[in-house]
């Protein structure tokens, strides 16, 4: 019973430092970490996927099978909103460029 109020306290500890760890990251530096948080996912997601194929028990190749969605659903999520976030900052060294230059 003591180990499982550890677990939890450790827990919650976790999510209170990184939630205080991302908030005070400036806004420059979210797109690199998001990128570099991606590549690691995939190899856990790789992971996952080698686990999902040696499952014996049916219930556990099902939830092996919902992980593996869930997570490869993630990564092309984080890849879909870095691109994003780089297409917002090529297009405000476009608009900056124009600037300098003279033009509209």
């Amino acid at each position: 019973m003591e180990s499982v109020f550890y677990k939890i306290y450790i827990f919650i500890l976790a999510i209170m430092l990184g939630f205080e760890l991302i908030n005070k990251v400036p806004s420059l530096l979210h797109t690199p970490l998001m990128s570099a948080t991606n590549a690691i996912h995939g190899i856990v997601l790789v992971g996952a996927i080698f686990v999902a194929l040696h499952v014996d028990n049916n219930l556990l190749k099902i939830i092996s099978f919902l992980a593996v969605f869930v997570g490869t659903l993630n990564v092309v999520g984080g890849y879909a909103v870095t691109h994003r976030m780089l297409q917002k900052f090529k297009k405000q060294q476009n608009s900056t460029e124009n600037i300098q230059k003279g033009e509209d």
